[in-house]
This record gives structure tokens, C-alpha cells and sequence, in this order.
């Protein structure tokens, strides 16, 4: 099954609002293993950036000043997330922007149905805890100590891996019993029955018996007379 984990930067909280998509990072995974194929963007935003977005990933309007606007540059993420579900981590907010600009620019919109939140998982697996991203790669054991700022790219390969750990672990691929193995058993199951065959019978007849008897006279000092 092939799945796409995603994360965006903005330039603030609400795109109704008038905030705007500026980066874009999807990894794809195919049975929850990472292919290493993966999609990254930035994107002009048309409107200056907010001091508190910025603190936070670190891009700025003289970075983005020659950056593609999003309608210009759509056909690409499209291209590459397909109809894949799309995971993303309070993915809520990422799909609000992600449609948002899709809507913007007349493209159709990604159906809520494809969504999978990691942060709704997180709540349900672990009540009570902590559950940024940072606090689950701390709980799952995932190096994080390049992450400096957020960053899409880098914070979609770290969810990656949450993601997994999250639905079982790397075991979640294992199985004691193998689908082509089930596969022949049941095909076994659905085989007709075997017609049994009646017993032999082994009893010697009494010619054989004679034969036997006539056999054995003509052995000369055989051992089973011996005293």
C-alpha cells in the first residue's frame, strides 16, 4: 500500500485568515517501509512573512522572493501524491493550507477521507502524554538532534518513522505464518476429499504356507533347529 507522510510551513495559523503555504516536504512509503522517494517544495506566498512564523522555520522573505507561487508550481505535488492517503501530524491544519491553495489556484481539493493524523493516534496509543513530534521521537527512540527549526522535509521523515512505530513497529511486516503459505493452505482445505483405500490383507494363504514349509525342509543343519 502506498502512503505519502507530509508536513508544510506557513506563513502563520489560518489560511482563511490570509496566511499562505510556503514549504511542502512528502515522503512516500509503500507497506509503511520508506522507498527514499520523496517530494520537497517552497513556494512564494505573495504576502510578507510573519515574525512568528519565521522564529519558528527560519524562512524568510529573501528567501522566498524568487520562489514559484503555488499555482504556478501544483502540477508537481499532484503528480507525486496521487490518491495516496496523506499522513500528517495535527493534519487538520496541513490539509487546510494544502486545499486551501489547491482551491486558490482551481484545482480540485484532496478528499478528507484520504486524511490519516498522526496526533489523533498519538492521543489514542498514549493518554495523558505529550504528543509533538519532538516528544514522540524522544518516546520512540528517533534521533532528532539535527532539527533545528522546523523544516518540512525533515519533520515529514521524522513522522515517517513515528508513523511506524505508532502502528506496531518495524515487526508489523512479520508474520509467523506467510501469505503465500495461508494462500496454500486454504487452497488445501478446498481440495475434494480422497477416496480411502480398503486394507490389505497380509494373512499368507495356506498354499503359500505349504510352499513355506517345502522351502525350508530342503535347508540342510538350519540354525533355528540348533540346540
Amino acid at each position: 500500500m502506498r502512503e505519502i507522510v507530509f508536513d508544510t510551513e506557513t506563513t502563520g495559523l489560518s489560511f482563511s485568515g490570509g496566511d499562505r503555504l510556503v514549504e511542502i516536504g512528502c515522503v512516500e512509503m509503500i507497506n509503511r517501509v520508506e522507498t527514499g522517494q520523496v517530494f520537497h517544495a517552497y513556494y512564494h506566498p505573495e504576502r510578507p512573512m510573519a515574525a512568528e512564523a519565521q522564529a519558528v522555520h527560519g524562512l524568510s522573505d529573501a528567501f522566498l522572493s524568487d520562489k514559484p507561487r503555488f499555482a504556478d508550481a501544483a502540477d508537481a505535488l499532484i503528480a507525486f501524491i496521487g490518491d495516496a492517503p496523506l499522513i500528517a501530524h495535527n493534519a487538520g491544519f496541513d490539509f487546510s493550507f494544502l486545499n486551501g491553495e489547491l482551491h486558490k489556484c482551481g484545482r480540485s481539493l484532496v478528499c478528507t477521507t484520504r486524511m490519516i493524523d498522526t496526533l489523533q493516534i498519538a492521543r489514542q496509543r498514549h493518554p495523558g502524554a505529550k504528543h509533538t513530534l519532538d516528544a514522540l521521537c524522544s518516546r520512540y527512540g528517533i534521533d532528532r538532534s539535527h532539527r533545528v527549526l522546523h523544516g518540512a522535509l525533515l519533520d515529514a521523515q521524522l513522522l515517517a518513522q513515528v508513523y511506524v512505530e505508532l502502528m506496531g513497529g518495524r515487526q508489523i511486516g512479520l508474520s509467523l505464518v506467510s501469505e503465500t503459505a495461508t494462500a496454500a493452505v486454504a487452497a488445501s482445505a478446498a481440495r475434494p476429499a480422497a477416496s480411502v483405500r480398503p486394507a490389505r490383507t497380509f494373512q499368507p494363504s495356506e498354499g503359500e504356507l505349504a510352499a513355506h514349509a517345502a522351502f525350508l525342509s530342503k535347508v540342510s543343519d538350519p540354525i533355528w533347529t540348533a540346540a
